[in-house]
């Protein structure tokens, strides 16, 4: 890219050459090159920088004061509010003096940054090394802010700039021992503990908001809250603002204000400030007629009385305040909203507003209470953008921020900016990135990421070159995008990010083989053999040599031939190995093992088919063996037992010599209860020769009985069967006197009561005949032992008139 872009005039001939600047970034040796792009190499041996020194009181003084934000004239605020924060400036000095940490709490306008400034004139000669003053605004993680200590603690020994690695840093930082005001703490937690781990010798004063995350149980943090001021103290610190006593109007005002605002300082400085505008429009303008009534214009005088503000303009000052000051004041408030309340320094603001006096307008708004400090430039107050873009000064941020997105290019271009500046000014210059135009901010990112590589702020560095990648994607600016995905991978590959290097420069690399850059694509692949030799490095230290050690054999305990199922034993754990001495066994070990040979080949060879087990939901708990052997060996009694009965009740059936005519095709079955029989059987009466003819009603009954029999054979065998909803006849149950049967051989035999109590399965005998009178129908799958077994055997006789 042509330098000139950078610059407000192209035709404009450029005011230097490059900035090439050398660095060393912990083993390496990075040289930044703002034409095409960063290159890396390991530190030459003999290279490398000498041990850093600590700043003196003469040093330490001359970096305060070009930190310091500038001098503006007036009366500082501080002044005035330090009457009514005696009683927690003591405190925090003495909490300091002894070491203590100390988190101050209080909202935004409380006066924590005025407070500060207090506290470090107080404890200039209580440690070693002075006071630092840091700020945390932006700072998520810690190391940033560990860098910052460093940097304001430790001086090179030669000019050459130096950044230490992880390492490098914790040794280093752990000497510091200073008070720390950091002001702007945005983090807590695991963060924070880090922090004050890193820097043990460190007394910190942490200044953040209520709504900043906790610090964690174990960091011992004191805690100081500012609240609001008294009654008393904010009718004083109004009198101090406007310079007179107030009214009782007056005085009832600021006491409703106290209530709305709960005593907020912040609203008191507006609150002074309504009021000295008001007493100017009210005044008459025969005593200063020969004075300019204001600083850049003349500011018009209404005759008529101006009253009280109300309580919600109190409350909400921002827009009444802002209509009252100067048009070179509201122009900075519009650049300020433009870029998210972030404001330039003053020196920029002639050329942004177009203005030679606006520098003075930062004066104006900080005496109205609409800007407060911030390290050492200024930002927007808490809730004035917000109240400012309600009414129209947000409108034209796009057109605003594009200005000073083109300004900064130019300006962090220049030869002659140094690039610690450039750090200074890394705030406005990443807000002015965020509101531009994709070709303004590839234009911004391209010459602002150089400036803030060489001044080793690479928090900001890492920013500014995301945001300008992005910028470059949307633009269309290939080349661009190259060189932003390289210097991302340099930067990786610095702080020890390589799978992130890795990929950054692999699509560089890309970028740069589709553009034909030979230059380019050859500092990329030397970049990347560095990231391959720092992996290979570190594998190589990580993996430590494998020692194998002999696998562990558990035991199984013996499971005892017992009919009660034993115990389950625990097996003996052993010792467990080191981790570099773990070894996986491949074959698993068998728990339950079987006790004799028999057992051995009981299981590869069954004596019946098994079906496949189906897939179980949890793990199935291994059973003895001798339990399911217990079962096999109970089963197969259990069958003999029946087979016996089966063999006597046949052979007492055969020797009683008696021939019966079976009622059908298959055999019968009766129950022990006549009253009830069960479902599917049948029991008729049978015919007999020597029947004699008894009670006319058990012939009766004989006959209804032959008739369901007939009934039952014409059916057929598979007329009625178990299970199937079929109903059997009642056996000797009459079917009422005009019953007659139907088919069949009526019988004169009485039905067959078998008695309800026997216990055995042995044929009853009746005082009419001794033959027995019930059937067994096997079952297909178990053996079932019926009272009285009757097979039906010899030829059927007719029966005997």
């Amino acid at each position: 890219m042509d330098r000139t872009q950078g610059q407000l005039d192209p035709a404009e001939p450029s005011s230097g050459p490059a900035r090439v600047v050398a660095l060393t970034a912990g083993d390496f040796t990075l040289t930044v090159n703002p034409v095409d792009g960063s290159e890396i190499e390991p530190l030459r041996p003999g290279a490398e920088p000498a041990r850093p020194r600590k700043r003196d009181a003469a040093g330490r003084a001359a970096r305060d004061t070009a930190a310091r934000p500038p001098v503006l004239p007036g009366a500082p605020a501080s002044a005035r509010l330090m009457a009514a924060r005696e009683e927690e400036r003591q405190r925090l000095v003495r909490l300091l003096s002894h070491g203590r940490s100390v988190r101050l709490t209080g909202p935004s306008g409380s006066g924590r940054s005025l407070l500060l400034d207090a506290v470090a004139a107080d404890c200039a000669g209580v440690a070693p090394d002075g006071v630092v003053r840091l700020s945390g605004h932006g700072q998520q993680q810690p190391g940033e802010l560990l860098h910052a200590l460093y940097t304001a603690v430790y001086e090179a020994p030669d000019e050459r700039p130096v950044r230490p690695d992880r390492e490098e840093l914790l040794a280093r930082v752990r000497e510091i021992g200073a008070v720390v005001l950091l002001d702007d703490l945005e983090m807590g937690g695991a963060a924070l503990d880090e922090l004050l781990r890193a820097t043990p010798e460190c007394a910190y004063l942490l200044a953040a908001t209520p709504d900043t995350k906790a610090p964690s149980d174990d960091s011992h943090l004191e805690e100081v809250f500012l609240g609001g001021l008294g009654r008393a103290e904010s009718v004083e610190f109004l009198e101090a603002g406007v310079g007179r006593a107030l009214t009782e109007e007056e005085i009832a005002w600021a006491g409703d204000l106290r209530f709305a605002s709960e005593g907020l300082p912040l609203r008191f400085v507006q609150a002074a400030a309504l009021l000295r505008q008001r007493d100017e429009l009210n005044g008459t303008p025969g005593g200063d007629d020969d004075e300019e009534p204001g600083v850049f214009e003349e500011r018009p005088r209404d005759a008529a009385f101006v009253p009280l503000p109300t309580l919600a303009e109190g409350a909400a000052p921002a827009e009444l305040l802002a209509s009252r000051v100067s048009e070179s004041g509201r122009a900075v408030l519009r650049i300020a909203c433009a870029l998210g309340g972030e404001l330039p320094h003053h020196a920029h603001l002639p050329a942004l507003v177009g203005d030679t006096h606006a520098d003075a307008a930062v004066t104006e708004l900080l005496g109205c209470g609409l800007l407060t400090p911030v390290g050492t430039r200024y930002r927007l107050a808490a809730g004035v953008a917000r109240q400012l873009e309600e009414v129209g000064y947000g409108d034209p941020a796009a057109e605003e921020a594009r200005t000073a997105a083109r300004h900064y290019a130019w300006w962090t271009g220049h030869a002659s900016v140094t690039p610690e500046r450039v750090a200074a000014e890394a705030d406005a210059v990443l807000a002015a990135l965020a509101g531009a135009d994709v070709v303004a901010a590839v234009l911004l990112a391209r010459t602002a990421a150089p400036a803030l590589a060489a001044s080793l702020h690479w928090e900001a560095w890492e920013r500014v070159l995301r945001s300008g990648a992005e910028a470059a994607r949307k633009a269309g600016e290939v080349a661009e995008q190259a060189y932003f995905h390289h210097e991302l991978g340099v930067l990786a590959l610095c702080e020890g990010r390589l799978d992130r290097a890795r990929a950054e420069l692999e699509a560089s690399i890309g970028l740069k083989g589709a553009l034909a850059d030979k230059r380019g694509t050859v500092a990329g692949r030397r970049a990347l053999a560095l990231v391959t030799d720092r992996e290979a490095a570190g594998a190589a230290a990580v993996s430590p040599p494998l020692r194998l050690a002999p696998p562990v054999v558990a035991v199984a305990p013996v499971a005892p031939v017992a009919p009660v199922a034993p115990a389950p034993v625990a097996p003996a754990v052993p010792v467990a190995p080191r981790v570099s001495e773990t070894v996986t066994a491949v074959v698993p070990v068998r728990r339950d093992a079987p006790a004799n040979l028999a057992e051995v080949f009981a299981e590869p060879f069954p004596m019946s088919l098994k079906p496949s087990p189906a897939p179980a939901l949890a793990p199935p708990v291994a059973r003895p063996v001798a339990v399911s052997r217990k079962r096999t060996v109970l089963l197969a009694a259990a069958g003999a037992l029946t087979v016996a009965a089966l063999g006597t009740v046949v052979a007492l059936a055969m020797g009683s010599g008696e021939e019966e005519t079976p009622a059908g095709p298959g055999p019968k079955v009766s129950t022990n209860t006549p009253d009830v029989p069960a479902a599917g059987t049948d029991t008729a009466g049978e015919p007999g020769g020597n029947d004699s003819a008894g009670d006319p009603a058990d012939a009766e009954a004989g006959a209804g009985a032959g008739a369901d029999a007939g009934a039952v054979t014409e059916a057929g065998p598979g007329a009625a069967t178990p299970g199937e909803g079929a109903v059997a006849p009642t056996p000797g149950v009459s079917r009422g006197p005009g019953a007659k049967p139907s088919g069949g051989t009526p019988s004169r035999k009485p039905p067959v009561v078998p008695p309800k109590t026997s216990p055995v399965a042995s044929p009853p005998t009746t005082s009419t005949s001794p033959k027995p009178s019930s059937s067994v129908s096997p079952s297909p799958t178990t053996p079932v032992v019926s009272p009285t077994v009757s097979p039906p055997t010899g030829p059927v006789q007719p029966p005997t008139e």
